[in-house]
């Protein structure tokens, strides 16, 4: 049976799926991820009791005062700071959910947010009850886009990230500033649309594209731009290397 899907209407009036991934997918990711924080988590905790016992010139025990902050603060932040903090600073992804092919976005398709990611961090103490993430898994087996509450809260959706519509919504501007092809894509389609387009709906779709495409650019810049700058501004950004 196929995955079920969402469909996100894009900005140029095409509309694309993407596969939302199942209860298999989220436990094979969260088990990938779990492993790793608990790793590293023990990780630390090993070296910063040697590192303790080398200090005070004595044999490894239980540290006392400011050496168990030394040693067990790191760790537990470690172990539960590593899904909020990995998902933010990648995007919605943490090492598991790259492994297991799938990613977080809002459910406009976008790369969700700080607070967004963040607060679905927070539902993770719902989730987890009342042991083993039971609640989480049980709301993911029986909700139709299998969501946990935590995503219910953030309105998040782990999707499939090897679909190719997956990666449309996650930003038009590459690191280094050039287009990504969703984004070519995306402005060579409205440039061949533009004239069937009332002048209203081709410059509505044009501000949206520049907002993904130059961020810098304030809503005020955008207003001021007429339909012949916009188009020409898209064209340069489409014909530039």
């Amino acid at each position: 049976m196929s995955p079920p899907v969402v469909t996100l209407h894009t900005v140029t009036g095409v509309d694309v799926e993407l596969s939302i991934a199942g209860p298999g997918t989220r436990s094979y990711a969260f088990v990938i991820d779990w492993h790793i924080r608990v790793i590293f988590a023990i990780a630390w905790f090993l070296i910063a009791q040697v590192i303790y016992a080398a200090g005070s010139l004595s044999v490894i025990g239980t540290p006392q005062g400011a050496g168990a902050l030394w040693v067990w603060l790191p760790a537990v932040a470690i172990y539960f700071l590593y899904h909020p903090v990995l998902e933010i600073a990648l995007q919605g992804r943490t090492p598991g959910k790259r492994m297991a092919g799938a990613r977080l976005v809002t459910r406009d398709g976008d790369i969700p947010g700080a607070g967004a990611l963040l607060l679905r961090n927070v539902f993770r103490l719902i989730d987890s009850l009342p042991s083993l993430y039971l609640v989480g898994l049980a709301t993911v087996i029986f909700t139709r886009q299998h969501v946990r509450v935590g995503d219910l809260a953030a309105g998040t959706l782990l999707v499939l990230d090897h679909d190719a519509s997956a990666t449309a919504f996650a930003g038009a501007s590459a690191g280094d500033g050039t287009l990504t092809p969703q984004a070519a894509d995306l402005i060579q389609e409205l440039m061949e649309r533009w004239n069937a387009l009332d002048e209203q709906q081709r410059a509505g779709i044009a501000r949206s594209l520049l907002a993904r495409i130059e961020p810098a650019l304030s809503a005020a810049d955008l207003a001021q731009l007429d339909a012949l700058s916009l188009r020409s501004r898209l064209a340069a950004r489409l014909a530039a290397p």
